[in-house]
């Protein structure tokens, strides 16, 4: 495994790190058992690090995450507040509200300070209250949070957020579906030496290349029921592409994928291959996925002919359904 720096925060965590938003919930049928079989199986293969959220099965996702912690107390764990509004708008971003969160997510963690706290994509008004992330400042002042950053649906977002001098983290997706980070973002956060958390890294499993065009998923998946963004931002499912045309770029990215290499370990290693990053955080389910996920970053570097040729095929395929929206 290898390890990066997180921002200024001093800690070096593994470049493949562990999502844990299937364990929570909407991806599909989960088993506890399993998940804390996938978490410490993470933790066998050097994963230091682990990102949640509360709303991730209600709270879930974190209590699972706590268990894990009473192993092995030097995991570090971010989670996210802000969802948990609803109705979803700026104004429920004030001290009262984030303040509920903060506590709810102490006690799901069984902890007394939040390890990083990201602000869990906001409406983009909030990334312009600067009041709000004062909140966030206040919170690590009486020792609520060590340290915060944001979790984004947008480049824009983003690039504002970092000009707040204390965000560590920017959470963001950013695979071989979606370059556009790569073009301005990463140059401005490695300036101001904030993290790169990549979410969403195998496009909500597309990347892995193991479907067929017909493949079906269960009503409480996500990747059956936001295809469109009926319950929440469209580039959070199949990080926007239409899936047939997605499942063509997937044939071509088959095709150049490296000999003894798997396609997930493919797409894990593409997104390592850019400095700026910090993590990606893939989920897993089981620990046969975690021993998939977490053996990318041991890989050798992909080649410049590689690169152009996963370039060539988003130009082709992709650009054009989500390059400007995202």
């Amino acid at each position: 495994m290898q390890y990066r720096e997180l921002g200024r925060t001093g800690w070096k965590v593994s470049a493949v790190s562990f999502g844990a938003w299937a364990i929570g919930g909407t991806w599909g049928p989960v088993e506890d058992g399993e998940s804390l079989a996938a978490l410490h199986r993470a933790v066998e293969l050097g994963v230091n690090f682990f990102d949640t959220a509360d709303v991730y099965g209600d709270g879930r996702s974190e209590r699972l995450l706590a268990q894990l912690r009473r192993q092995h107390p030097e995991i570090i764990i971010a989670t996210k507040a802000g969802r948990r509004l609803d109705p979803h708008t700026a104004t429920g971003y004030n001290r009262a509200n984030l303040t509920r969160f903060v506590e709810r997510s102490l006690k799901n963690l069984e902890t007394d300070a939040l390890d990083l706290l990201q602000f869990h994509c906001p409406p983009t008004q909030v990334y312009y209250m600067p009041e709000v992330f004062g909140i966030f400042d206040d919170l690590v002042k009486a020792g609520k949070i060590r340290y915060y950053g944001v979790s984004v649906e947008k480049v824009e977002e983003a690039l504002k957020a970092i000009e707040y001098p204390n965000v560590q983290s920017v959470q963001i997706i950013f695979n071989m579906f979606r370059h556009r980070p790569a073009e301005l973002l990463f140059e401005q956060v490695k300036k101001r030496k904030v993290g790169i958390l990549v979410r969403v890294p195998l496009a909500s499993g597309m990347l892995t290349g193991m479907w067929k065009p017909d493949k079906t998923f269960a009503p409480d998946d996500h990747r059956a029921f936001n295809r469109h963004g009926e319950a929440f931002d469209r580039g959070e499912t199949f990080s926007g592409v239409d899936y047939d045309i997605g499942m063509q770029a997937i044939g071509e990215l088959k095709a150049i994928c490296p000999t003894g290499v798997s396609m997930v370990q493919f797409a894990l290693r593409w997104i390592l291959m850019f400095d700026a990053v910090t993590c990606a955080i893939p989920g897993a389910k089981r620990p046969s996925q975690a021993e998939i996920n977490f053996t990318a970053a041991d890989l050798a570097p992909l080649s410049g002919e590689t690169m152009a040729q996963v370039r060539a095929i988003y130009d082709r395929y992709i650009r054009e359904q989500v390059h400007h929206y995202w």
